[in-house]
């Protein structure tokens, strides 16, 4: 398979991945408002955290899981919740 074919196809599923957490945070953050519980709260950002760590993850031109920045942003957010 073709290399350029392959880093497009990364690139799309990271941004379906992208639009899912983000929804995901959104949703969370309606009940939220509903019902001013802390764990939705974090739920939310959490998923936002995700979403920002998929941005990252695609700015690089190989991409490269075991990155810092990438790890400490996936950290943060599973340590929130």
């Amino acid at each position: 398979m073709n290399t350029i074919a392959v880093q497009d196809m990364y690139l799309l599923l990271s941004g379906c991945i992208l639009a899912s957490s983000w929804v995901a945070s959104l949703f969370f953050l309606r009940f939220w408002h509903k019902t001013c519980d802390r764990l939705f709260a974090l739920f939310a950002v959490s998923f936002a955290l995700l979403g920002v760590e998929r941005i990252v993850l695609a700015s690089y031109p190989t991409p490269n899981e075991a990155h810092p920045a990438v790890y400490l942003i996936r950290l943060g957010a599973f340590v929130l919740i």
